[in-house]
């Protein structure tokens, strides 16, 4: 079985029908958005990190008004 040889391009990359994007350039763009999402995400965690503890000081216990909740034996005494 003859070996199977591939053509091989002179300019590697993407080649469209006007022009053609070089592949350093491809992965140039890919790194930069890897590179974007990964700041992206460390500040999302940060921040959602701060609103959770803003709404655990906002609900804390000793700023809510206090119920007045019916004891037990009045529940009994009702029915």
């Amino acid at each position: 079985m003859p070996p199977i040889t591939s053509q091989s391009s002179t300019n590697p990359g993407l080649n469209l029908v006007l022009f053609s994007i070089p592949q350093s350039f491809i992965l140039e763009i890919g790194t930069a958005s890897i590179l974007l999402l990964l700041t992206t995400e460390k500040f999302t965690v940060k921040a959602l990190e701060s609103l959770g503890q803003a709404s655990e000081e906002l609900f804390r216990g000793d700023r809510l008004p206090i119920l007045p909740f019916p004891h037990s034996d009045e529940l009994t005494d009702k029915s």
